[in-house]
């Protein structure tokens, strides 16, 4: 019988978290508008995800199509002749980040944007990266803070206290800029709102209200025009069940990514907009089975209560 042996260094997350240093050193030595610092940064994160991904345990890299890649992952020697391990794409390891730290979650799209970016830039004739860093700077700075966190790091650990200082700077000034233009965004619909007839506000009143149901999202008020719209986001913690007699409850707190009014029609994305708008905490999903629903297969054609997104957090 086999015992695990120290992991070996490809799916090691200190290794991982060295080899990000190294890259990131590379990215420093140009200009933030230089497209050789977009390249790096791009190379720093796939590097860095992979190694807050190993820090959780290793087997979260593992390909699993073949099971010799979780071997591998915990240690053990494979049967393999001729064995390569392989782990998942970068998509998939901001998928398990996403599910697995919930402070990842509304970073996510940024990562996949930008490695977006770099598999234009080495794959095709396009030139992602000469557009600057406006694009993916701040956002790139964001997700790296969140995963050094997990792992116990700071952004100094990575990038030194000198660029850390600037990517603080960097941070604070995209989140103004959220804030300032959300802002404008409900200012604008807001006007509109206003000059509708009296007749026709209480028209729209009416139908988002029918359509703005607990079911479908967490229900509040629009910051334009103060009518019942919707919040929806994503699962950020793990349900917790409870039982009482023969109903089974399970609730869920998410955290939001998209607003909607249709009364005014005003629509925001992305936590940091919603947040400069009041509307980034979490809220809490709670569904409701009896007993014989929640056991039976999927197929057994079980009528299900409505789910309720408007449960105290």
């Amino acid at each position: 019988m086999q015992t695990p042996e120290q992991l070996a260094m490809s799916w090691d997350n200190e290794a991982l978290f060295a080899k990000s240093q190294r890259y990131a050193e590379e990215m420093l030595k140009y200009t933030h508008d230089d497209w050789r610092c977009g390249l790096w940064s791009s190379f720093t994160l796939e590097v860095l995800s992979r190694a807050a991904l190993a820090h959780i345990n290793p087997v979260l890299l593992a390909e699993a199509d073949d099971r010799n890649n979780i071997y591998y992952s915990i240690g053990l020697k494979p049967a393999k002749q001729r064995f390569s391990p392989k782990s998942i794409p970068s998509t998939e390891v901001f998928t398990r980040l996403s599910e697995l730290i919930p402070a990842f979650v509304p970073l996510k799209e940024s990562c996949v944007t930008l490695i977006g970016k770099r598999n234009s830039e080495l794959h095709s004739a396009d030139v992602p990266f000469d557009a600057g860093s406006s694009s993916w700077l701040a956002s790139f700075y964001q997700v790296c803070d969140v995963l050094l966190q997990s792992m116990g790091y700071s952004l100094s650990d990575l990038i030194g206290s000198e660029e850390a200082e600037v990517a603080g700077k960097v941070i604070a000034a995209a989140k103004d800029e959220a804030a300032k233009a959300v802002a404008g965004l409900i200012s604008a619909h807001k006007t509109v709102w206003t000059q509708k007839e009296a007749e026709d506000q209480e028209e729209l009143k009416v139908k988002s209200a029918s359509w703005a149901q607990r079911s479908d999202g967490h229900v509040v008020p629009c910051p334009s025009c103060g009518t019942q719209s919707l919040l929806t986001g994503d699962p950020v913690s793990s349900p917790k069940k409870s039982i009482d007699g023969d109903m089974i409850t399970e609730k869920q707190q998410h955290l939001p990514s998209k607003f909607q009014c249709i009364a005014c029609g005003l629509k925001i994305s992305g936590l940091p907009q919603l947040t400069a708008c009041g509307l980034g905490d979490k809220y809490t999903k709670t569904i409701v089975y009896d007993a014989a629903e929640y056991y039976a297969d999927e197929d057994d054609g079980y009528a299900g209560y409505d789910d309720d997104n408007n449960e105290p957090y």
